[in-house]
């Protein structure tokens, strides 16, 4: 197995791609890309447009998309957001916070969005495998939703070792004497969406702008060393 398979971490060439001279220049593409889409530009379009312009490789490309939003998506999100989940009952988006916790601990970049929510950019789509610091994730997922009043998680079905996944979570929580679920569905997203009592867990763009309340974990993790790239100046 090779190291990329057994980490979720840094891709060859990312310290070059993330360098300071090479984030200046993103911060410039992603004020660019913001002012395309507060002027209604198709998301894919104005991206094109903006790696093109400024010579972006495909993974500066996926940071640039990840960070952006408009003004008004912004501060719609940051007052739907809640802090801290002690008390709340919470909704987990599965892979979602799973993957970018094993990015963390694998050492991977972590994108500071405009709207304050951490992404990874470890390109999972479709198939999902266990690698070396899933164990630690979980760990610390579980325990840092241990205070909440009650937790939901929902990973995709269409996704491969879904269930193998949602096992662990199980496995952890049963582990602590915490009487959480952990459920494979077809559409995550529209399940959370739908749960209004509920906050939701996710940094997935979609997600956020149709909750009524959600909670980024990823911000609430901070192992060391933790490599956060912050583009925000727009």
């Amino acid at each position: 197995m090779s190291r990329k398979q057994r980490h979720r971490g840094p891709h060859p060439g990312d310290e070059q791609l993330f360098s300071p001279d090479q984030l200046a220049l993103m911060r410039t593409a992603l004020n660019d890309y913001c002012w395309l889409l507060e002027r209604d530009y198709a998301p894919a379009a104005a991206l094109k447009l903006v790696g093109d312009r400024y010579s972006l490789r495909k993974r500066q490309r996926d940071a640039v998309l990840r960070c952006a939003c408009t003004e008004d998506q912004r501060r719609s999100r940051q007052e739907r957001r809640v802090d801290e989940p002690g008390g709340q009952r919470i909704a987990v988006d599965g892979f979602n916070a799973l993957i970018i916790a094993e990015s963390m601990l694998s050492g991977g970049p972590i994108i500071v969005g405009r709207d304050g929510a951490r992404r990874d950019i470890a390109s999972v789509h479709g198939s999902y495998k266990r690698v070396e610091e899933t164990s630690d994730a979980v760990t610390m997922l579980v325990e840092l939703l241990a205070p909440a009043a009650e937790v939901k998680w929902y990973f995709d079905q269409p996704v491969s070792n879904s269930g193998r996944a949602a096992q662990r979570i199980r496995d952890e929580a049963s582990s602590r004497g915490l009487s959480w679920t952990a459920e494979v569905v077809y559409s995550p997203d529209r399940q959370l969406v739908e749960m209004s009592d509920w906050v939701i867990a996710s940094s997935d763009a979609w997600i956020l702008d149709n909750s009524l309340a959600w909670i980024d974990l990823a911000s609430l993790l901070n192992p060391a060393p933790l490599w956060l790239i912050d583009l925000r100046s727009c």
